[in-house]
Order: structure tokens, then sequence, then C-alpha cells
């Protein structure tokens, strides 16, 4: 795009992209700063009057105090439309969605997996590095980012299948690009999770300005998404305590883990017979 075309509301459309693409916080606020000083250097060489960039701010998605608790069907798959998506899956996309459903793992984690830290005999992946935004190759995100994740029959039997035809590349990949090298989160999104999603009619439809009866199919989630589907059926199916899950999940802590699921950990069925208690001592007086 050229400096002249590019405003303030193009570079919030921007972070919206990189949001949706499951990009961090934290990388997301360090592309917009590197942006800004960009702009910044072209305005001291006179090639824009102004630093369209100055006044963007990226906010974090606070979901515990703005939009309440994940939910399914809102802010990750069903199972329904898990299952529907696996069904949909093709060719070496198919063991990437199998793996990120049953594992949790980030999309970062997903992309530096190499064969080495796979044990298809044992039933565990041990992640123990990553790839960042510029496919380079390094740690997790902290120290709980090493961890090792059981692996479902259906993970090992795509994987299995799967290592036979994955391109070869000196850096082992599971889930490489053509060449063998680090597939790019750009890659994933627009090539994969887009598609995919539209498929499956996992879409929201909004306003077409150039044509109404034609309104344009938005993706309705994000490839992050996958990590908090995976996480709920690690809970309400296998009754993982909230420690076992933050081991799994890779969390720092222990509280951020309940911050994004502690709802998940309610007994429903227990809170409904709670009241049911309440409300027969009420017309019992």
């Amino acid at each position: 795009m050229k400096l002249a075309d590019l405003n303030t509301p193009r570079i919030y459309d921007f972070d919206a992209d990189m949001r949706k693409a499951g990009t961090s916080l934290a990388m997301r606020r360090k592309i917009i700063t590197n942006l800004k000083t960009a702009i910044s250097f072209a305005q001291g060489k006179g090639l824009v009057a102004q630093n369209v960039a100055t006044a963007v701010r990226i906010k974090s998605d606070d979901r515990g105090n703005s939009a309440g608790p994940l939910r399914a069907g809102t802010d990750f798959p069903t199972r329904a439309e898990l299952n529907l998506a696996i069904e949909k899956a093709t060719g070496r996309w198919r063991p990437l969605i199998v793996t990120a459903i049953f594992t949790g793992m980030r999309a970062s984690e997903l992309r530096g997996l190499p064969w080495r830290d796979v044990d298809l005999e044992a039933g565990l992946i041990h992640v123990r590095q990553r790839a960042d935004a510029w496919s380079k190759i390094g740690p997790p995100k902290s120290k709980a980012g090493k961890r090792d994740i059981p692996l479902a029959p259906i993970v090992v039997n795509a994987l299995g299948q799967w290592k036979e035809q994955c391109p070869k590349g000196p850096l082992d990949l599971v889930f490489p690009n053509g060449s063998g090298n680090v597939e790019s989160l750009t890659n994933v999104w627009k090539r994969f999770w887009i598609p995919l999603q539209i498929a499956c009619g996992m879409v929201v439809e909004s306003g077409n300005k150039d044509d109404q009866r034609n309104p344009i199919r938005e993706p309705r989630y994000g490839f992050h998404t996958l990590r908090h589907a995976a996480a709920s059926l690690f809970i309400q199916h296998l009754k993982w305590s909230p420690k076992r899950l933050q081991t799994v999940m890779g969390h720092s802590s222990v509280r951020m883990t309940f911050d994004l699921y502690g709802h998940l950990f309610d007994d429903i069925e227990k809170d409904r017979a709670d009241m049911a208690t309440i409300e027969a001592a009420i017309r019992a007086a």
C-alpha cells in the first residue's frame, strides 16, 4: 500500500486481521510499534505529512470484563462444528486441524513442531519449541510452555499416515510448507482456516455495500479458538483438574487457567439441584 493511501482506520483493520489470525496481543503491539517507527522515519524524510499510526492503540481482548465467559458457538467452535471441520479438511491440513483440536497447542507450537518431539508409540507430543511470526524457531513463550501432551487415537493415526507424505526439510517439521520450511501463519489462515470455515458454514454474514443482495461471508472463528475448544473438551469430558489443564495447555499460572475457563469447572447439575432445594424451602414456608 502506498503511504499516501495509508490511514488510521486501515491500520485498525490491519490489527483486526492479525487478531482473527490468532496473533498474540504482545506481537500485535510490537508490530504496530514497528509500523509507527517506520512511518515516523518516512515523515522525517518528507515522504508523508503526518504519522497516521500515532493515535492507534492496541487494546487487550479482555473477555473476562467485557464479553463474559467463553462460550461454544460464539467464542469457539461447537462439538458439531469441530466434527464437521475434521470431516471436510483434506490433504496436509487434516492432520493439522486434528492435532490442534485434540491437543490445544498454540499455532506457533504447531508450526514449529519437529518430528523428533512426536512419540507416536507412546502417544505423546513433547512441546519444546515454537516458530514465531517471522518463522524463526525458538523456545516456547514461557517455561510452562515446555510440556508433554497425551494424544487421542485419531491424532496418532492422522500423524502416522501424514509422516510418510510430509515434505522433508532441514528442520524436519511436522507441519511445514511445501518446501519443508516453516509454514507462515498467514498461509494457515488464508489457505486453510478461512476456506474450511466457509465450506463448513462457520461464517457470519454482513452487508455488502456494493451489492445488498449478496452479503459478505466472514469466517466466524480465529485459529486460536481451537485452543479454547480443546480446553473445554478436556474439562467437560475428561474432568481434568485446573492444575492438570494448566500443565497441558502451557499456561504460566493456574490463575490464567481460571480466568479463561473457570466457568467450565462449574457443576451445572449440582447448581440446578441446589436451586430446586431453595425453591422447595420457600414453597414449604
